[in-house]
């Protein structure tokens, strides 16, 4: 059912519901994403694949595969707790490991009952610091490709939806300027209707990418998230908004799965719908002027890091470009180069590994 009526982009939005108290700066940082292209991922005939202390694979073009080369290291999983001998020191051109984010999703959950929270969502921005930068917007913007959302409404959205009504939202007005307001969850919402004392509003939920789609098809400037729970709210610009959608699977079965609850048929299920999926690799160019394809390294084990999205790269902080890359490119990675145990998918989490076993259907 559609919620939303189509509106021309001369519309004023008269009819939308009026900002409320407490509504952020809409001034956000710049969130840029950069994207490249795919390098080859298996080492060159007669070149040596394995460990060999390396933390990447590598490649100096699309076409023409290279041996390994060190741009970055992910660490997964529980810390040796005997190591065999002491750690080398890493030199100034090895970039240090860095630990994941939490494997799974929060538990789902409804702080106000019958309206289910968007736990990724209120995690990220539980997170955020008084003054956010790129990164920290980069974090609550990656988890807007899952989930849901609430809308505010004026007036009773099942009235309205019943007559065919367009709903009006509670929109935030700076300047010019139109940004759409949403909400991670129940106490958001409370917390919105406190701040300006309009009781005769409703809410409805949507999938959040829905929401994204309807602010960039209108004229609105971006979203604000929970605006009335400082410091827990998020400004997110039409630009970063427009590029998300852009890079985004349009079915986004992999990052579902990733943030719904796990179960045994996880893995294989993530493993089915990669066929299906748009796939990206972590890359970036090292002081010698080769690609390399980052990994993730924990116990002695090489697995490739993959992707959902660019802002997942981009979430890990190094500075790496996204790639895309298709599961059978990716299966025959790892057919190339039989060092490699799996595949690592979304290190800033939720996470998941899947070796070899898993990943047989992908597999030449």
């Amino acid at each position: 059912m559609a919620l939303f009526g189509r509106r021309k982009k001369t519309d004023d939005h008269s009819d939308d519901a009026k900002p409320q108290t407490g509504t952020p700066d809409p001034e956000a940082p710049e969130t840029d994403v950069d994207v490249a292209e795919a390098p080859g991922l298996a080492p060159r005939e007669g070149e040596d694949s394995g460990p060999g202390g390396d933390a990447a694979s590598g490649a100096d073009s699309a076409e023409e595969p290279v041996p390994h080369v060190n741009i970055s290291v992910s660490t997964y999983g529980a810390p040796r707790t005997a190591p065999s001998a002491p750690a080398a020191q890493p030199s100034a051109s090895t970039p240090a490991p860095r630990t994941l984010g939490p494997a799974e999703a929060p538990a789902p959950s409804q702080t106000v009952p019958g309206l289910p929270d968007n736990g990724l969502v209120i995690q990220a921005l539980r997170k955020l610091p008084d003054k956010p930068e790129s990164l920290d917007l980069i974090h609550v913007a990656r988890q807007l490709l899952q989930g849901q959302l609430f809308l505010r409404i004026k007036g009773d959205a099942r009235q309205l939806l019943s007559e065919g009504a367009q709903l009006p939202l509670a929109v935030a007005t700076v300047g010019e300027k139109q940004y759409v307001l949403a909400f991670s969850g129940g106490a958001a919402l409370q917390a919105s209707v406190a701040a300006d004392g309009d009781q005769q509003t409703s809410a409805v939920a949507q999938p959040a990418a829905t929401v994204l789609r309807h602010v960039v098809t209108g004229t609105y400037a971006g979203i604000i998230i929970d605006p009335s729970s400082a410091p827990a709210r998020a400004v997110i610009p039409r630009e970063l908004i427009e590029r998300m959608l852009d890079q985004a699977d349009p079915n986004a079965l992999v990052k579902h799965l990733l943030a719904g609850p796990r179960t045994a048929a996880t893995g294989a299920e993530i493993v089915a719908a990669m066929p299906g999926a748009r796939l990206w690799v972590a890359v970036n160019e090292t002081p010698d002027g080769k690609v390399g394809v980052a990994e993730a390294r924990a116990n002695g084990e090489r697995l490739l890091q993959v992707f959902t999205h660019p802002l997942e790269v981009a979430a890990i902080g190094r500075g790496d470009k996204a790639a895309p890359i298709t599961a059978d490119r990716l299966g025959a990675a790892l057919a190339a180069d039989t060092a490699l145990a799996g595949i690592l998918v979304d290190a800033a989490g939720p996470w998941i590994r899947l070796g070899r076993e898993d990943l047989g259907p992908i597999l030449p």
